[in-house]
């Protein structure tokens, strides 16, 4: 990545006035950061991560100790089977959002030491979210059962929603919340759990792996979804659309 990359960052997050809170947050935590080369800050950072930090996004892992990150849409590993963000690697945050998910990871921390939250997904700009919709292979009419529709966006869209689970230290592997991330059906569904566990399709024992994944998020300002374990919101729509713009 060449010297202008950097320059590109330093105008993005500094040239608009008056400054919002968001910007003025990317400066504080590029100071926080300290003197880093600028070999080891720029040299290998995509070209969408400059884009998320240039619209005031943070990086979780820099503002949130242990949390880990695992971007299911930089893998081939989700519901799509496309890795649609590229060199991307780090999950970006609004940073209230961010800070709320701090407090979250704490909490966790403070109840269940050698456990950690692990993040799916974070911010999913619209561009990708077009991306996604135009390559399921869905009507359109049912699509929005999937995925939502790009023109009115998402929450993910606004960078106030996040996809994650809870990650055993000591058994270097994820909790059993009874179906992987992206799995589209009853068994995923938080609303349906009662009737799954009668149907024996989860156990008491993944159902309460998933309860202590809700209680650290709700006790922390998020607020989950009927039909998939692993979502949770920052924000309501309207909030989200009064407080921040799409990210592109």
């Amino acid at each position: 990545m060449k010297r202008s990359a950097l320059i590109f960052l330093t105008l993005a997050i500094a040239c608009s006035s008056p400054k919002s809170d968001q910007e003025v947050f990317s400066e504080q935590r590029l100071e926080e950061l300290g003197p880093i080369k600028e070999k080891e800050l720029v040299e290998e950072m995509p070209e969408l991560e400059m884009t998320l930090r240039g619209q005031g996004l943070v990086n979780v892992e820099e503002v949130i100790p242990g949390i880990k990150v695992e971007l299911k849409y930089s893998t081939t590993d989700n519901f799509f089977n496309q890795d649609v963000y590229g060199d991307l690697t780090k999950a970006f945050l609004q940073p209230e959002v961010a800070e709320r998910l701090k407090k979250a990871q704490e909490m966790l921390k403070t109840d269940y030491p050698g456990y950690t939250l692990l993040v799916y997904d974070g911010v999913r700009p619209s561009s990708v979210q077009q991306i996604l919709w135009d390559n399921l292979d869905k009507p359109d009419s049912l699509k929005p059962l999937y995925v939502a529709d790009p023109k009115k966006g998402s929450l993910h869209n606004f960078g106030v929603a996040v996809d994650l689970t809870i990650f055993d230290t000591k058994a270097d592997s994820t909790l059993d919340m009874g179906t992987s991330y992206d799995y589209f059906g009853y068994p995923a569904y938080p609303d349906r759990e009662k009737q799954m566990l009668s149907e024996g399709k989860l156990t008491r024992a993944q159902v309460a792996n998933r309860d202590i994944l809700r209680k650290v998020m709700t006790a922390n300002g998020f607020s989950g979804i009927g039909s998939e374990w692993w979502h949770f919101n920052a924000f309501s729509r309207q909030e989200a659309g009064e407080k921040f713009e799409i990210i592109k």
